[in-house]
């Protein structure tokens, strides 16, 4: 699928030096943008390339978060190999790698070789706990970040084993710090200014968008708890059980605390001196949920969610990942795009969920074969020196 001439980043050049998970998803958000972007990867490739689900022997883990680049297998303890990476980062905007400190300077692909042949480019390094400081020598995966951040201190229910978020949040937040943070450069550099250097560490980041749990902790002086689906500062703001199941409502200010109310049809309880406000709700929200669920059990989930949407209540099934994909929303949005693998095996993607001047973006559903570029690459970097 070519590149559309009004995408935002159509004519960037990008070279990723990523395995895994937090640089190839920064690199697959450059890509839905318009960029153009040439995977690096060793000879047996990015190690997700054998994560399963295999279909057809190819990894829908991996093509989640590669889809529209370019692929080069290359050894780059190799002179050879080096040098036709270089001459690649030469020619373009961003380098983006996500090594342990240290290795790219090894490798003779630093930023120190580049900063005098290309003050233009943007190099962006993702790395466990950054490119200085105690830790920087230190590797990491999603797991030990969200332990070492705080994130597992405040997952799961209280007095429960330690539990990880279910989503690779450490992962991922790397990678959109790291997208946004080239973004900025780029429009620096467009303005005449410097390119530079982006160091994102992956434990840095965890703490930004923890920026609730650490506001509490900075202004009470205590670690914030684990309350399960519950929320610290609101109430009834939690899932609750039905009589068949769970479901989830959130009633985060007083005018949807009285809904609640009149829905379930108990409209004392806002004299309640447990209740009288949002505050003394999350303070009594164990009394409140039992008060909840008693009148929940009278019926099913979908009977008191629809009941909730009447009242204007923001509420939700427990969804998982087939319904919630099935949801009419995101059908309107787009969000499920049909592709291709290599060797013609049909599969989906999640898209861009961002709309830009009111469309989806289109985003190129091809995923690359190990190596697939390096010739044609190689000929055009020849052809270009």
């Amino acid at each position: 699928m070519p590149i559309p001439a009004a995408a935002p980043l159509a004519g960037t050049k990008v070279v990723e030096f990523c395995q895994v998970a937090a640089g190839p998803f920064c690199g697959m958000l450059l890509a839905d943008y318009g960029a153009e972007v040439v995977k690096v990867e060793p000879p047996e490739g990015d190690a997700m390339r054998q994560w399963p689900p295999l279909n057809g022997g190819y990894s829908e883990n991996f093509a989640s978060i590669n889809r529209g680049k370019q692929s080069v297998a290359l050894d780059l303890k190799k002179e050879v190999d080096r040098d036709f990476a270089r001459a690649l980062v030469l020619e373009a905007d961003v380098l983006v790698e996500n090594n342990r400190p240290g290795v790219m300077q090894r490798l003779g692909l630093g930023w120190d070789w580049f900063a005098a042949r290309k003050p233009s480019l943007v190099y962006c390094s993702i790395s466990a706990f950054g490119q200085s400081g105690p830790r920087a020598a230190e590797g990491g995966f999603d797991l030990t970040i969200q332990a070492a951040s705080g994130v597992m201190s405040v997952t799961g229910e209280e007095g429960g084993a330690p539990v990880k978020c279910g989503v690779p949040v450490s992962d991922f937040a790397a990678g959109l710090y790291a997208a946004f943070s080239i973004a900025a450069l780029l429009a620096r550099v467009r303005a005449g200014g410097p390119g530079g250097t982006i160091d994102v560490p992956m434990f840095a980041t965890n703490l930004a968008i923890a920026a609730l749990q650490t506001s509490e902790y900075f202004g009470t002086g205590k670690n914030p708890r684990k309350l399960g689906s519950a929320h610290p500062r609101n109430a009834p703001y939690q899932a609750y059980r039905a009589a068949d199941g769970w479901f989830a409502i959130a009633a985060g200010n007083d005018k949807l605390w009285r809904s609640v109310c009149d829905v379930v049809g108990a409209p004392q309880w806002p004299a309640d001196s447990r209740f009288a406000t949002t505050t003394l709700r999350a303070e009594n929200q164990t009394a409140l949920k039992d008060l909840l669920e008693a009148r929940f059990a009278g019926a099913n989930a979908s009977e008191w969610l629809a009941r909730f949407r009447a009242a204007g209540v923001p509420c939700a099934p427990i969804n998982g990942y087939a319904e919630a994909l099935a949801d009419p929303q995101a059908a309107h949005l787009g969000l499920v795009v049909p592709a291709t693998l290599p060797g013609g095996h049909a599969t989906r993607t999640v898209g861009c969920p961002v709309r830009l001047d009111g469309e989806a973006v289109a985003v190129r559903t091809a995923f690359p074969a190990l190596g697939e570029h390096t010739g044609a690459l190689r000929a055009a970097t020849k052809e270009a020196t």
